[in-house]
């Protein structure tokens, strides 16, 4: 890029929330924006931005650590989860304000994760434009902005809960960190979560990971209470429109992903005959869990690769590996994206993260949904109920939440030979082309993005500010 205008263009800070499925999303949006020559700079923890000053190498971004948690332990340092999140603000906040204050390059805009609650103080006090950067879906919004509403005593709602939710199974906690004793309805770590709500109304802009005709009905009834602009899918450029340079991967991993292996022996199987999978980066499930799971491979003739986190070894049933060599293989991590991609690939065993959900309808495969908490319950009831293009594997109604064995492997066996499979492969390959579509030249989320960067201009700024 030509040095005039890298001195002339646009300069925005992204400040990313700590984790993979945080990180990456904010990441591939910067990729998209510096590739329309705008200057970034990703501020995040230390180990972070360790991590992708290695793995990335783009001219228009830059990283900037805000917080050293790599002396103090991260969020496994004192006081546990909470201690992180209140040293990440009182170090973060700080020195956030300073690089603001004391850049060369004066930043127009702030975009930062929605799960940083002091973020839109920094834009107010610093007079600059805010965009708050969801990295769940719009429906998980939707369905958390009522509970937001009883929290915070914001009753009656500004307006009526979005319709498509009613009917969303009861929402489940198990293994998120914590942040305190409960004192009321609600864990300190759901009212954690809900406090994102309370910047929405303050931000210029809140920014989904997602497309506007996967969430239609549901971008429309939010754009009535925010600025809401859908940017996504947010997968590598190399996947989707293949207009940003150099950009087939996301560049952040929490794990060594085992590639070359995993791309061999899939490249030995026929299309559409493996079972894929993978609970993410941040999801545990229990040794019961997994022993189900491995139960519903292990007794059928099916194809599978399954990802099992080095700390979740342990809890695999004794000479697994061993007894299934001939049809399975299990690895500690892969690259997500390349498999998914890959012809072989028939269905994915997945917990409905929002980003693995993203991935699976970008490359239109099949889910079968085992979720664990929250936002994928959300996620897998829209898959199946909405989208119809996934089933979800239903878990035991006890405080386990344990999915047996048997459900598991009919879920498998209806998505790759049942007459319900046949409807979910064409509707997923329908949401496939309309996710490349959204990305691409004059796409919605492509305009969207266009649009934003236009905005970027005082008179408008100080107009949003003034209708606030």
């Amino acid at each position: 890029m030509e040095q005039g205008r890298v001195e002339k263009a646009h300069h925005i800070v992204v400040l990313a929330d700590q984790g993979q499925g945080h990180i990456n999303p904010m990441l591939q949006f910067s990729k998209r924006l510096a590739s329309k020559g705008i200057k970034i700079t990703v501020a995040t923890i230390l180990s972070n931005a360790k991590s992708m000053k290695t793995t990335l190498s783009y001219s228009m971004i830059t990283f900037e650590s805000i917080y050293d948690d790599c002396s103090q332990g991260g969020v496994v340092g004192p006081g546990g989860f909470k201690g992180f999140l209140d040293r990440f603000q009182a170090s973060g906040s700080t020195n956030l304000t300073r690089f603001i204050l004391d850049h060369e390059h004066p930043v127009k805009c702030l975009v930062y994760d929605a799960n940083i609650p002091w973020a839109s103080k920094i834009t107010t006090q610093l007079g600059i434009a805010g965009a708050a950067f969801f990295t769940q879906s719009c429906a998980t919004a939707a369905t958390y902005y009522p509970m937001y509403c009883e929290v915070y005593e914001k009753t009656p709602l500004s307006m009526p809960s979005f319709p498509v939710i009613t009917g969303l199974p009861k929402l489940r906690f198990p293994n998120l960190p914590s942040l305190g004793c409960s004192t009321g309805r609600h864990p300190p770590i759901i009212i954690h979560i809900l406090g994102q709500f309370d910047n929405f109304g303050k931000a210029d802009w809140v920014l989904f990971n997602s497309f506007d005709k996967l969430e239609e009905e549901v971008v429309e009834w939010m754009k009535k209470v925010w600025n809401v602009v859908t940017i996504g899918p947010t997968l590598p450029s190399f996947y989707l429109d293949k207009r940003v340079e150099n950009d087939n991967e996301y560049g952040f991993n929490i794990h060594k992903p085992n590639s070359s292996n995993c791309m061999e022996w899939l490249d030995s199987k026929k299309t559409g005959s493996v079972v894929y999978v993978s609970f993410g980066s941040a999801a545990n499930l229990c040794a019961e869990q997994i022993t189900e799971l491995a139960d519903a491979l292990r007794q059928s003739n099916i194809m599978f690769l399954w990802v099992v986190k080095p700390d979740e070894q342990s809890k695999l049933p004794i000479d697994f590996s061993k007894e299934t060599s001939g049809k399975g293989l299990v690895v500690t991590w892969c690259s997500q994206l390349e498999v998914l991609a890959h012809h072989a690939i028939g269905c994915f065993i997945s917990h409905c993260g929002w980003n693995s959900t993203l991935e699976a309808i970008s490359f239109g495969v099949p889910i079968v949904a085992m979720p664990q908490i929250l936002d994928q319950i959300i996620n897998a009831h829209f898959l199946e109920k909405v989208w119809s293009v996934g089933l979800i594997a239903k878990a035991n109604e006890d405080e386990k939440g344990v999915t047996a064995s048997e459900e598991i492997y009919r879920c498998i066996r209806e998505v790759l030979e049942g007459e319900r499979g046949q409807e979910i492969r064409k509707n997923i390959t329908s949401l496939k082309e309309l996710a490349k579509e959204a990305i691409d030249t004059s796409g919605s989320s492509d305009k969207h993005i266009d649009e934003f960067i236009s905005q970027l201009d005082p008179a408008y700024l100080r107009h949003r500010s003034n209708y606030y």
